[in-house]
């Protein structure tokens, strides 16, 4: 009997060990669920990333001689501000040398006209020569050949009219081609003189007066800060619920009292090896999408002075739509909190 006892007492406590093995087991997957699900209870996902800011290069179009810089690294500019001044010496040349061909070609447009005018007069005149030897050929009073005499001298005037009518065209050809080269030549020199394309920041002065660059070289480089985004490695899991717009937030670690609403930009179509300097929220996730998160220009411009290109921070999705759909600011310490 005593065996019998100690017998029954030793399998109620493996049951009650696997019991209490189940519900740990339980627990442990109802935290997993919470925290990595493809469905979690907070309905966020974060990842860390670094602030992009558009870069837009300041190239001339023409080889030459750089006169002044007129921008400083870290100056804020308007769209149409002056960032740098080319040597335009010579092309000032050539347009002299082109707005004077075309005085050339206006006079001889001018001198061709009139001599449309005279052949004009002289083909009259020699008709009514000829109009007259016609009658007096008919009376007799003169012979075959001075009639043909009279006839050749009109043809030849009138010839003379489409000639200086051809002199006529030639010189407008020519001015026009002097104006042509005059447009081309101002537009040059106007491109001579850098401007920015767009309101931003300087983030690189990269040549000094005096220097000579080559056709595309650059001169500056400004930041568009209107245009800002984060970039996001996330797992098939998150990626599949992801849509283009989807609500999202950047949290940057230089102010992290300050989530910047943001939007879904781009969901990568094909997965792709998470990058070694990217820190995944499950280090079991070797494939990842490559996510776009944007700031719409209202935020960014806002922000501007904050924003700078290659601050860390995380962003943070929804992975799927919430069912009381809070607001983000009564969500901050939840997914900050989020490991």
């Amino acid at each position: 009997m005593n065996n019998l006892t100690a017998k029954l007492g030793r399998y109620k406590g493996f049951i009650l060990g696997v019991g209490v093995s189940a519900l740990a087991v339980s627990a442990a997957w109802g935290t997993w669920a919470i925290l990595g699900s493809s469905t979690p209870a907070h309905q966020l996902f974060k990842g860390n990333g670094r602030l992009e800011v558009q870069r837009v290069e300041i190239a001339t179009k023409f080889p030459g001689k750089v006169v002044t810089v007129e921008v400083q690294e870290g100056q804020s500019i308007k769209a149409g501000d002056v960032i740098a001044r080319m040597d335009t010496t010579d092309l000032e040349g050539q347009l002299a040398g082109v707005q004077a061909m075309r005085q050339r070609a206006i006079q001889a447009m001018g001198r061709a006209q009139g001599e449309v005018q005279v052949q004009s007069i002289k083909a009259r005149v020699a008709q009514l020569e000829l109009d007259n030897a016609s009658d007096l050929h008919h009376d007799g009073l003169i012979s075959q050949s001075e009639l043909q005499k009279r006839q050749a001298q009109r043809d030849g005037e009138r010839a003379g009219i489409s000639i200086a009518t051809s002199a006529v065209g030639e010189a407008r050809a020519a001015k026009e081609e002097a104006e042509a080269g005059i447009l081309r030549l101002r537009q040059a020199i106007a491109d001579h003189t850098l401007r920015a394309p767009m309101d931003g920041r300087i983030e690189h002065r990269v040549v000094e007066p005096s220097s000579v660059i080559p056709a595309g070289g650059r001169v500056a480089t400004l930041l568009d800060v209107s245009q800002v985004h984060m970039t996001i490695f996330v797992p098939s899991a998150i990626a599949g619920q992801l849509r283009i717009g989807d609500e999202a937030r950047i949290v940057l670690d230089a102010a992290p009292d300050v989530p910047l609403p943001a939007k879904v930009a781009f969901v990568a179509s094909d997965a792709q090896f998470t990058p070694k300097h990217v820190e995944t929220q499950k280090e079991r996730d070797k494939l990842s999408y490559r996510v776009k998160l944007a700031l719409p220009e209202s935020v960014a411009l806002q922000h501007a002075a904050l924003l700078k290109g290659g601050l860390t921070g995380m962003g943070v999705v929804r992975t799927s739509v919430a069912p009381a759909d809070s607001a983000w600011s009564e969500q901050r310490d939840e997914f900050l909190a989020l490991k």
